[in-house]
């Protein structure tokens, strides 16, 4: 028998920023950095995600990981810096790119 595995994505990034503003968004996006990266090396290295998710009880492989830090990793240095992943948060984020752009005084600058 063959499972069908159907998961349902929900993007609450838009909602985030309706309610929080775009400075308080970044400012989220900055914590959950913080969270996930190496506090010697300041990056979210291959080490550090994999320690996190343990952390937070998620079971992802080796190569899931490393997938995650390769789609995010602009600079090719294998790790990421604050500015590629608040930018691959954003990438990944479909709702942030159909919703209406925000009035010229709060744009969101990373």
């Amino acid at each position: 028998m063959e499972l069908d595995h159907v998961m349902d994505f929900e993007d609450y990034f838009p909602s985030m920023i309706a309610r929080l503003g775009a400075e308080g968004f970044i400012g989220e996006l900055c914590s959950g950095f913080r969270l996930l990266m190496d506090v010697n090396k300041g990056l979210i290295t291959f080490e550090s995600l994999k320690l996190n998710c343990y952390l937070l009880g998620l079971d992802v492989r080796d190569d899931e990981l490393a997938c995650m830090l390769m789609e995010g990793d602009l600079d090719g240095d294998g790790a990421l810096s604050q500015m590629e992943f608040c930018i691959l948060m954003f990438r990944l984020s479909p709702c942030l790119m159909d919703t209406p752009k925000m009035p010229s005084e709060n744009p969101i600058f990373i």
